[in-house]
């Protein structure tokens, strides 16, 4: 598959919204590259992802969840090598990136709103794609040593250490790789100086990959094991003791004498524990997850003598998730029965699409496409702590009593309610891209696209507060419900575009506005308080459907200030900005970006390359009453970016948050193991990373 590949990320919305796959006749499509990302474990692939218009909503250290176009999580399809994961937690604790390190990475392809029906369904927001099976073959007919990597990166503030390594053997028809990595981190400070509380994490990733490719084949296997044994979630109640995932997959593409085949096949386990295991945030609560991950997919390309393509899929996806809380011997309120959250739950997807690409001759250039998808959800009967046959005379007090009576019900309710829901969701897309005679381009993009509700917003059930307070992957210290009867959301989304492309500059705008029925929000049904202060006060949520409508824009530009013998020097600027309300009364949404701007300014000279980056954030005044979001001051962070290379080594030195700036993170939710700490100052939003020095080696040999 021949693709054009671009890493000049900050003006990238225009291309990557237009998202045209490419075979040998395809038009390209046009992608981030991260290859190497030098050695910072999980930074390099979210800061790639961040400088194209995807930001961040805060989670563990290895576990942040993206946003694209003002929307969350699974919102967003994030494929890797073209299959789904789901994130097997209540918490959303293992979310599609944090499987992915980023020594294992060779592109990232964000499409957001307007993404081709092609490239993924069950989505309202966009669609990233992550390539790690990429060939590696060579002209030599002998399987022989092609490359190897060693690398060390060192983060002075929580003292992260990044260790990662890669291998490379191949011939003309066969390889074999592999990539390890494994990362290690306190928890960092803020700007301040203070500690920011249960920040600290460990993670280790192992891949082996093998491919085998003749005239008309290409075959590629792969094997993945993470290991996660803690990580720490200062913005939920709990934190991961365990996360442990294998996964297995095979990509095959043959050409036919007429037509193109691309087939994926993928399966991944997922073991995960919750609870406590750092005297930064103390508890006892075990809670546990079983979760499998299975992927077919048939892509067919057929090219037609004008030039264009016709492209047929079809997918078939099943996610299954087993999510139970064992019994804490001797505790009044978990026990004496394992608490059962999710029972046998089951969400499949099938799909089929079709889609066609205009030739590339002419002024306009047209993607359009139809999907149709079914998608079945169930679970089976739940159990609550205690049953009806269980004496609760021995609870400690009143309010024991009541939680357990509350889940009791709320149990037996569920298990007699019909639970099997089957959704049909209908895709279609359009783009067009009109080429002016000025080195410009104009592109529109139109779209309605459906995502049905995930198991736990569906099948949680737990009214306590302590089991509500167990669920939402938001960060905002608030418990949430499940509703069985929630309705897929659809969107509609409208896209327009400009770009420009001089011989040292150019420019790009985009906007776009998505209206969406059924918007899975969040509706007060309740609240609760752990210190007795106002400040302490949070809500109890029940998923719901409402219309909401959201809107944004960016600016991007560039230009290459000089090129001579001293170096090249480019200046690089991005503006984004983000709304989003509820139809029915205008308050707004969680999560919406601040009015944001980033500058860099990059200079490359021989074997040296150097950025000097300033990213601006206005004050976050748009907030979610209903989740109690907090509002954040403007801020600023400059950060500095260096590498040299000499022979085989790549020596790294950066400087994060040079100024050392205290911040609060507008997206990234409240600090609740601060506030367990010391809940008189209430909930306050999670600080940024203070200063820090890094350093790192990378050996090729």
């Amino acid at each position: 598959m021949n693709q054009s590949t671009i890493a000049f990320f900050s003006l990238s919305p225009l291309f990557l919204s237009c998202a045209m796959a490419q075979t040998n006749e395809d038009v390209e499509v046009i992608e981030i590259s991260t290859r190497p990302l030098l050695l910072n474990h999980h930074d390099s692939v979210q800061s790639k992802l961040e400088e194209s218009g995807v930001q961040f909503s805060s989670a563990g250290g290895v576990s942040a969840l993206p946003i694209l176009n003002g929307m969350m999580g699974d919102r967003i399809q994030l494929l890797t090598d073209g299959a789904p994961t789901t994130a097997a937690c209540g918490n959303q604790m293992n979310p599609p990136l944090s499987y992915v390190a980023s020594n294992e990475v060779h592109a990232l392809t964000v499409l957001p709103g307007v993404s081709p029906v092609s490239r993924g369904g069950d989505n309202i927001a966009g669609v990233v794609e992550v390539a790690t099976l990429v060939p590696e073959f060579s002209d030599t007919s002998a399987l022989t040593w092609q490359s190897g990597r060693l690398g060390y990166f060192y983060q002075s503030n929580d003292h992260a250490k990044h260790i990662d390594a890669e291998a490379i053997v191949a011939s003309d028809q066969w390889y074999i790789r592999y990539a390890g990595s494994q990362v290690e981190a306190e928890s960092y400070e803020d700007g301040n100086g203070d500690k920011v509380l249960d920040t600290l994490y460990k993670a280790q990733n192992h891949t082996l990959s093998a491919g085998y490719q003749d005239e008309k084949q290409q075959l590629q296997l792969s094997v993945h094991h993470q290991s996660i044994p803690y990580q720490g979630f200062p913005n939920q109640y709990m934190d991961m003791t365990d996360n442990s995932s294998t996964t297995v997959k095979a990509l095959y593409e043959r050409q036919f004498s007429s037509f193109n085949l691309n087939a994926m096949v993928s399966t991944r386990n997922v073991d995960h524990e919750m609870g406590f295991f750092s005297d930064e945030k103390t508890g006892m609560m075990p809670m546990l997850t079983e979760s499998r991950d299975d992927a077919v997919t048939l892509h067919w390309d057929f090219p037609i003598d004008n030039g264009s393509i016709v492209r047929i899929g079809q997918e078939w996806f099943r996610n299954t998730l087993d999510d139970w809380w064992p019994a804490v011997e001797g505790s009044s309120m978990m026990g004496p029965n394992d608490y059962v959250n999710i029972n046998n739950g089951e969400r499949s997807r099938l799909g089929a699409f079709v889609e066609w690409q205009s030739a590339e001759t002419g002024t306009w250039q047209y993607l359009a496409g139809a999907r149709l998808e079914q998608v079945t959800t169930n679970a089976g009967d739940v159990q609550a702590y205690v049953d009806s046959s269980s004496s609760m005379s021995d609870m400690s007090d009143m309010s024991d009593m009541s939680t357990m009576s509350d889940n009791l019900a709320a149990a037996e309710a569920f298990n007699s309610a019909d639970r099997k829901q089957q959704d049909t969701l209908v895709d279609i897309t359009l783009t067009a891209t009109r080429k002016l005679p000025n080195d410009s381009q104009l592109q529109f993009g139109l779209a309605q696209k459906n995502r049905a509700p995930n198991l736990y917003e569906r099948y949680t059930w737990g009214t306590s507060t302590m089991a509500m307070a167990m669920i939402g992957w938001f960060g905002d210290g608030n418990g949430y419900v499940g509703d069985i009867n929630l309705e897929p959301e659809t969107a509609h989304t409208v896209t327009a575009a400009y770009q420009i492309d001089k011989n040292l500059w150019r420019a790009e705008i985009n906007a776009w506005y998505t209206d969406v029925d059924d918007y899975i929000d969040a509706e007060v049904i309740g609240q609760f308080n752990n210190s007795g202060l106002t400040s302490g006060e949070r809500n109890k949520l029940q998923f719901t459907n409402l219309d909401a409508k959201l809107m944004g824009a960016s600016l991007s530009a560039a230009r290459e200030m000089f090129e001579n013998e001293y170096g090249r020097l480019t200046l690089l600027n991005r503006l984004d900005w983000q709304k989003g309300e509820r139809k029915e009364d205008g308050s707004n949404l969680y999560q919406i970006l601040p009015l944001q701007n980033r500058m860099t300014v990059q200079f490359e000279k021989d074997a040296l390359s150097a950025s000097l980056s300033w990213l601006w954030a206005d004050s976050k005044t748009d907030v979610d009453s209903r989740r109690k979001e907090n509002a954040t001051s403007a801020y600023s962070v400059i950060n500095v970016n260096t590498t040299y290379t000499i022979a085989a080594f790549t020596f790294r030195f950066d400087i994060q948050n040079l100024l050392d700036e205290y911040y609060e993170q507008p997206l990234g939710g409240v600090n609740i193991a601060e506030f367990k700490a010391d809940n008189s100052n209430g909930f306050n939003q999670i600080a940024g990373r203070g200063r820090s020095f890094d350093m790192g080696v990378t050996w090729q040999f």
